[in-house]
């Protein structure tokens, strides 16, 4: 979400911001400013695992947004996106945070792995456009995609990989490649480990992940596999699970979302954590962006890193024994063992 101001101008035009747990999102996440990495360094540079590793991020990350300013001059026959470091440089804050994600890189406290090209179904997105859907025209105008649209489920424009049908697998795969190359030239390095947006995704494009260096996929215990024409077929999943492809699978077993209310979350996660040790297995924790960043508000990034601050405090004093690891590096621990 850009602003508060577009928020509110959103709703009052009639726009779903709020249902699907969108209004978490809406409300509190925009990107990360240098001064929201900053605080989030800060913290997890404060504590220190048994070998001496500072606690670390594996930040999942979109390398492209759209380019709105080409979409609406080639009056949406075409789409076109831009690298998320020209996105940062248009948000105030955000001018000097590529300057942070290198300096997380090189401290080794944040390193980035790959989410997807873009956060968006670009073909259902650019079908709406053209199609002059009105609720997507005027979330267009404010640059903005993140709404739950009125023909929801069908149509869901944050999960990049929703089939509407097989026939988009093709330009799917077109998308893959091109967000793992556009990783690599920003980064300078391979990703390894790719969580698919919103979780869905077909299987079958594992064999483009693993073709192209992605060793490592996040999927759900259950996953939802899209096989278009909203149809899905459950495919089960478990920590360690190699596919015919070569892709191992890599699920979380550990939540913590202080941006959510109704939950004391540092408990909560150090109850999962306790269950994945007594299991003898690792702790995956997932977190999200929102918890961290205060452009939209500031009460909720303070609140998101003190609690951080809080959980690994815990972590270190219940289970000093314990590692911080980066998902790659677990995924060849866990390699090590296969």
């Amino acid at each position: 979400m850009p602003s508060l101001q577009s928020f509110e101008k959103l709703e009052k035009a009639g726009l779903d911001l709020r249902g699907r747990d969108a209004e978490r999102y809406n409300l509190n996440d925009s990107l990360a400013t240098a001064q929201d990495l900053e605080k989030l360094f800060d913290i997890l540079t404060s504590v220190k695992d048994a070998p001496g590793n500072h606690a670390v991020f594996t930040p999942v990350t979109i390398v492209a947004n759209p380019d709105f300013q080409r979409i609406k001059e080639a009056e949406f026959k075409e789409y076109y996106y831009e690298p998320f470091t020209e996105t940062l440089k248009r948000y105030p804050g955000c001018e000097k945070s590529f300057e942070l994600w290198l300096e997380g890189i090189n401290k080794r406290i944040f390193i980035p792995q790959l989410h997807g090209r873009e956060h968006l179904n670009v073909t259902a997105w650019m079908n709406a456009l053209r199609s002059k859907d009105k609720q997507a025209h005027l979330a267009f105008n404010e640059g903005v995609w993140g709404f739950v649209p009125e023909n929801y489920p069908v149509v869901d424009y944050q999960t990049a990989f929703l089939l509407g049908s097989l026939q988009e697998l093709e330009y799917q795969k077109e998308i893959l490649l091109d967000g793992i190359a556009l990783f690599k030239e920003i980064f300078g390095f391979q990703a390894e480990y790719f969580v698919p947006p919103n979780g869905y995704i077909n299987n079958s494009l594992n064999r483009i992940l693993y073709e192209n260096g992605i060793k490592y996929r996040s999927a759900s215990k259950m996953q939802f596999e899209p096989l278009g024409n909203n149809k899905f077929r459950r495919a089960f999943h478990w920590l360690g699970q190699k596919d015919k492809t070569g892709v191992r699978y890599i699920t979380r077993n550990c939540f913590f979302e202080p941006s959510q209310t109704g939950k004391d979350w540092v408990d909560s996660c150090l109850y999962d954590i306790h269950i994945a040790f007594k299991c003898r297995k690792p702790a995956v924790i997932s977190t999200h962006r929102v918890n961290y960043v205060g452009s939209l508000n500031k009460f909720n990034r303070d609140k998101g890193v003190y609690q951080l601050r809080e959980l690994l405090q815990r972590i270190i004093k219940n289970w000093p024994e314990a590692e911080f690891m980066t998902t790659p590096q677990l995924g060849k621990l866990i390699e090590g063992y296969k």
